[in-house]
């Protein structure tokens, strides 16, 4: 979730999010242990980390939503650009004002797919070839609106985009072409500013056993989609709730645990699939404004873009320890 202008009245939501309700941690459930930070990012030249990717070697691609660039860490720290997405002359993204490269998700032959709002008609899903070429448009979203994460079904051949304006999950081919607003619902919008909300709706995604899941964070919750045989939507249902600043989130294994960016408290929740949840990394463990988080082979990625605290943009490492992921 990018910076917002007005955010100097959130902290009457940071005080909400003290009163969070959590759950003990019942045993035999996914721990999380060591957690380190590996890269540091510089807030004054905009590498404010949104949204992540891993790659096969366990390094991590990143969008610098305020520079416009994708840069690749590896998981000792070692940081360099990938792409930089070409600057709007006048830009007006709804919410935040500026132009932002916002979701990442890469498919298995390495290409990078990234959402870039600017309010103009660059607006949109971008690709990134591995062979290092210019990143090139290959869909057009609506202006008006704040294409936010995005998700991949390869299987489909299409992706996911979450529109946090608009309260919509389009549905783009994975080759470029028309977009469909494949999901469109009350749970997916934002909360106007008059009824105590940022503006800001649907947020994080990711496609998980022929559903679609996203979070929104005006409403707190996390929600699922099913996606039926004919490639249709199903009816939105509520996994959890209360969920005070939820941004990304990603699951922990094969099953509907999730964890879950906390981006005004600087905290990580583990969500467990009966909706009740714990809170595992905090502030302290240098967390600052967590954007989204990623999960291979036990290791949990967490980048901080600092949006709000305006301190240490970093990329966390932790260590996660499977028991009976459910």
């Amino acid at each position: 979730m990018p910076r917002l202008p007005y955010l100097p009245g959130v902290a009457v939501a940071t005080a909400a999010l003290t009163v969070l309700a959590a759950a003990p941690a019942p045993g035999g459930e996914p721990a999380v242990s060591r957690p380190r930070i590996v890269a540091h990012f510089d807030f004054a030249k905009g590498q404010t980390p949104e949204n992540i990717a891993l790659e096969p070697d366990g390094s991590a691609d990143l969008t610098f939503a305020s520079a416009r660039q994708v840069a690749h860490v590896t998981k000792n720290g070692h940081t360099r650009i990938r792409a930089t997405l070409p600057a709007e002359a006048n830009p007006n993204t709804p919410v935040v004002g500026d132009d932002i490269v916002l979701g990442i998700v890469r498919a298995h032959d390495g290409t990078l797919y990234v959402t870039y709002a600017t309010g103009t008609s660059k607006t949109g899903v971008w690709r990134i070839d591995p062979d290092g070429s210019r990143p090139r448009q290959i869909a057009q979203l609506p202006a008006d609106g704040l294409p936010n994460a995005i998700g991949l079904d390869e299987r489909w051949g299409v992706l996911y985009v979450a529109d946090s304006v608009l309260g919509t999950v389009w549905r783009v081919p994975k080759e470029g072409g028309e977009p469909t607003a494949w999901a469109t619902a009350t749970e997916l919008a934002p909360v106007p500013a008059s009824a105590g909300g940022f503006g800001v709706g649907v947020n994080g995604l990711k496609v998980h056993h022929d559903a679609v899941w996203v979070s929104n964070t005006d409403r707190r919750s996390l929600l699922r989609i099913p996606v039926r045989p004919n490639g249709s939507p199903g009816p939105v249902q509520t996994k959890a709730t209360g969920l005070t600043g939820i941004d990304d989130f990603a699951f922990t294994g094969h099953g509907d645990t999730v964890l879950a960016s906390l981006i005004v408290s600087n905290e990580v929740a583990l969500v467990r699939p009966n909706g009740s949840r714990s809170i595992v990394l905090t502030q302290k463990d240098g967390l600052s404004n967590p954007t989204s988080v990623a999960v291979r082979h036990g290791t949990v990625y967490v980048p901080s873009a600092a949006y709000f605290t305006m301190k240490d943009p970093n990329l966390l490492l932790a260590d996660l320890h499977q028991h009976h992921d459910r």
